[in-house]
């Protein structure tokens, strides 16, 4: 039994089944965690969602922005964007069970692989946040997500404030930080401000920023951490970090890593893309 992590697919599926390919994927023996962006800007959005939802819980998704953003079109709370490939979702006669299953997804994932914690996220972790508080936060949004009133949420989901994490948020300000900090994070200050304007690579960060995983004295410093999201990041491979959006749908790579006896004992596994569209 085998376990690997994929950094964004944004609805490239053929690479998507070339990595799979590549890799041997089995849905019997093997577990392959997607760190987010399962759709939008790559041609067959749909594809990608029916393919994760036949193989069942051998592939295990996590929430990025852009899956938010097809619930959020979806339920009439934000518009189509001119980027946008949503369409073939949005107008097949499947897309309810599709929209559902997305639901039911998860912002932060944990698992234990031979007695040590890999917690995967979208984008990023608020430098104040336990792996505990993360997995505990991201239940509260998961709760709003899957229950009945989900659609009056996603209304209010977008905003770039509160930018900072506070204990008492309370209500929709704080599902938001959380959303924030799970799905659109890459550089805030060493108090933990995010800043939600620049894309850049690491090594430009703006003044008085810096990227999330380089805050001193994270409280997830421990804890090895896999996400995605950033693609001018591109491969990261730190001891007990690990970026993986490598710019599929841009012409880039889709990029695996499959982990052996330990989490330390990593192996890339890459497929070129074609480009879908330019940055």
């Amino acid at each position: 039994m085998a376990l690997y992590c994929i950094g964004d697919v944004q609805g490239c599926d053929a690479a998507l089944e070339k990595l799979l390919t590549e890799i041997d994927f089995s849905v019997s023996r093997d577990t392959v965690y997607l760190l987010g962006d399962l759709v939008n800007r790559g041609p067959d959005s749909a594809a990608v969602l029916r393919r994760c939802m036949a193989a069942g819980d051998a592939i295990r998704p996590i929430l990025g922005n852009h899956d938010l953003h097809l619930l959020a079109t979806a339920y009439a709370a934000r518009p189509c964007g001119r980027r946008d490939t949503l369409a073939n979702i949005l107008e097949a006669p499947d897309c309810g069970e599709m929209l559902q299953w997305l639901r039911h997804q998860s912002l932060a994932r944990m698992h234990r692989h031979n007695e040590q914690d890999l917690l995967m996220v979208h984008a990023g972790v608020l430098p104040d946040w336990t792996a505990a508080d993360v997995i505990a936060y991201a239940d509260e949004v998961h709760q709003v997500l899957r229950g009945a009133a989900f659609a009056n949420f996603l209304h209010d989901m977008y905003g770039n404030t509160p930018a900072a994490w506070h204990n008492d948020l309370s209500g929709h300000a704080r599902l938001r930080v959380i959303v924030n900090a799970l799905t659109r994070l890459r550089f805030c200050s060493a108090d933990g401000t995010m800043d939600f304007e620049s894309s850049e690579a690491a090594s430009l960060a703006p003044a008085g920023l810096m990227p999330w995983f380089d805050v001193p004295g994270r409280r997830t410093q421990q804890t090895t951490i896999a996400f995605g999201h950033w693609s001018t990041l591109g491969w990261l491979n730190q001891s007990h970090v690990l970026g993986l959006d490598t710019g599929c749908v841009w012409g880039g790579c889709l990029s695996a890593v499959r982990f052996g006896r330990t989490l330390a004992e990593r192996e890339l596994i890459q497929v070129q893309c074609p480009q879908a569209q330019q940055p």
